[in-house]
């Protein structure tokens, strides 16, 4: 039974951490989604610079620009899924009639516990490609996942 237990723990693990990565590039490109969203409906604002602005309870109201509701509350909240923790920066921005409008976004995932909730590290941002950094940071080199 513990030679059983000794071989099965391991694989479950190697699993779970597979599963973690795979959750990690789904929830990566549903936020991809969220951006180009965000975008086509507050074209005035460009791409959103936070979780939180793309997130939003809707029992609060309608969504707005700064509580957009395209993205899973406690996501937006927390900056954490499945093992990975989220976040969304700002890039280059442009000023037009005096407001200020994001031309891009940086979007990263690194896991909570790298080696065990996951090896990768996740990058991506308005070209919506998902590159990898294989040590569970976010030193993306251009390796497509």
């Amino acid at each position: 039974m513990l030679i059983l237990m000794a071989l099965a723990i391991p694989q479950m693990l190697r699993m779970r951490k597979n599963a973690d990565e795979a959750a990690a590039t789904m929830t990566m490109r549903s936020i991809q989604s969220a951006e180009a969203a965000y975008d086509a409906s507050y074209p005035a604002n460009g791409y959103a610079c936070s979780l939180a602005t793309l997130g939003g309870d809707p029992a609060t109201g309608p969504p707005t620009a700064q509580a957009a509701q395209l993205i899973d509350a406690n996501l937006a909240t927390t900056g954490q899924k499945s093992g990975y923790m989220f976040a969304v920066t700002c890039g280059t921005k442009s000023t037009v009639n005096g407001q200020d409008v994001y031309t891009s976004y940086q979007l990263t995932a690194v896991p909570q516990i790298v080696g065990k909730t996951g090896d990768n590290g996740y990058c991506s941002d308005e070209n919506n490609f998902i590159l990898f950094d294989p040590t569970g940071g976010t030193n993306c080199p251009r390796t497509h996942q």
